[in-house]
C-alpha cells in the first residue's frame, strides 16, 4: 500500500523542518505558500509538490497539516468556498499542529464531521531545532482510529507523541504547557528585576539559580537573551504568547477554572504587546520588566 499524500499549510519556522522530515520517510507531500517563499522553495527542491491554494491542496491530500499562528488562521482555511471543507475529500484527516483555542477547535471538528472529514489536533513541543531534526513533541487529540491512521506521518517530525485522548485535548495541553513556560518567563523577569534593584547583578543571579534545582532547559534558552543577548535562542514572540494566555484564559472561563495566577501573567504580556513591543521575543520580557521597575536593559546600564 503506498504512503498517503500529505498536505502542509503553514510552511514557515516550524513548517520548514516537519516538512522536510515527513519527505525524508517517504511521504508524498503538498505545499502552499503564503508570505515567505522560501522554505516552500526548499521544500519543492527536495521533491514536494507546490499547490496554487489551499483548495487545491485540501483536493490532492489525504492527511492535511494546518500550523498557522491561531484559531482565526485555522478557521480562515477550513471554511469558505476555497476551504478545507469546501474541497478536501470525505475520509481525509485534518491534523492542527497550531497552538489552538480549544474551544474554537471542538467547533471546527463538528463542521469537519459534518464533511466526513475526520480532525487531531497536534500542537508541537520543542524549537525549530527540534523541527529539523525530527525531535519534537506532539501532544494529540483525536479518537482511536483516526490516530491509528495518522501515527505513521506524526513518527516522520516528532519521537515523544502523547494521545491524551479526544481532539481537543491536545490543545488544552498545549495552553498548560505554555502556561507553565511563561509563568517562568514572568517569574525571573521579575525576579531579575528585584535582584539588580537591591544591589544584586544579573550574574550573582546566575551563579545561584543557575547552579540550582531551579535551572531548566526554558532557564537556559530564557536566559540566553540576558546573559548573551542570543537574540534566536527562544524564538517565541510576544505576540504570540500573549494569544496563547487569551486562549487559556477563554478555556479556564469555559470549564469554570479560577486562574489569578494566569491572569496576572497574561497581563504581563499584554503590557508589554499594548506598548508597541509585540514581535520581541518571550526573553525580552526581562528588558520590559526591568523598565518598568526604572532599569536599564542589562549590559545598557
Amino acid at each position: 500500500m503506498s504512503n498517503p499524500v500529505v498536505g502542509f499549510i503553514g510552511i514557515g519556522y516550524m513548517g520548514r523542518g516537519i516538512g522536510a522530515n515527513i519527505l525524508k520517510a517517504g511521504f508524498p507531500l503538498v505545499v502552499v505558500a503564503h508570505r515567505n517563499r522560501g522554505p516552500v522553495e526548499e521544500l519543492v527542491a527536495q521533491s514536494a509538490t507546490e499547490a496554487a491554494s489551499v483548495a487545491e491542496l485540501a483536493a490532492q491530500s489525504e492527511i492535511i497539516h494546518i500550523c498557522v499562528s491561531g484559531s482565526p488562521q485555522v478557521e480562515a482555511v477550513i471554511s469558505g468556498e476555497g476551504g478545507i471543507v469546501a474541497n478536501a475529500k470525505a475520509g481525509s484527516v485534518v491534523i492542527d499542529c497550531s497552538t489552538s483555542d480549544p474551544v474554537s477547535t471542538a467547533h471546527v471538528a463538528e463542521t469537519l464531521a459534518e464533511k466526513g472529514i475526520s480532525m487531531a489536533d497536534a500542537p508541537l513541543g520543542g524549537t525549530p531545532a527540534n523541527a529539523a531534526d525530527g525531535t519534537l513533541g506532539a501532544m494529540v487529540g483525536a479518537d482511536a482510529e483516526t490516530f491509528a491512521r495518522i501515527e505513521p506521518v506524526l513518527r516522520a517530525w516528532a519521537n515523544n507523541i502523547m494521545h491524551l485522548g479526544p481532539v481537543g485535548m491536545g490543545h488544552k495541553m498545549k495552553l498548560i504547557n505554555n502556561f507553565i513556560a511563561l509563568g517562568n518567563a514572568a517569574l525571573l523577569s521579575e525576579a531579575m528585576a528585584i535582584s539588580r534593584k537591591s544591589g544584586l547583578s544579573i550574574e550573582q543571579f546566575h551563579q545561584v539559580i543557575g547552579t540550582s534545582r531551579m535551572r531548566n532547559g526554558f532557564y537556559d534558552t530564557f536566559m540566553k537573551w540576558t546573559l548573551e543577548h542570543d537574540e534566536n535562542a527562544h524564538r517565541f514572540s510576544i505576540t504570540n504568547a500573549h494569544k496563547d494566555m487569551r486562549y487559556l484564559s477563554n478555556l479556564a472561563t469555559s470549564v469554570g477554572a479560577v486562574n489569578p495566577v494566569q491572569s496576572a501573567i497574561r497581563n504581563n504580556l499584554g503590557a508589554m504587546e499594548a506598548a508597541g513591543q509585540g514581535e520581541r521575543y518571550v526573553p525580552m520580557l526581562a528588558d520590559f520588566i526591568a523598565a518598568m521597575n526604572g532599569l536599564e536593559p542589562e549590559g545598557d546600564a
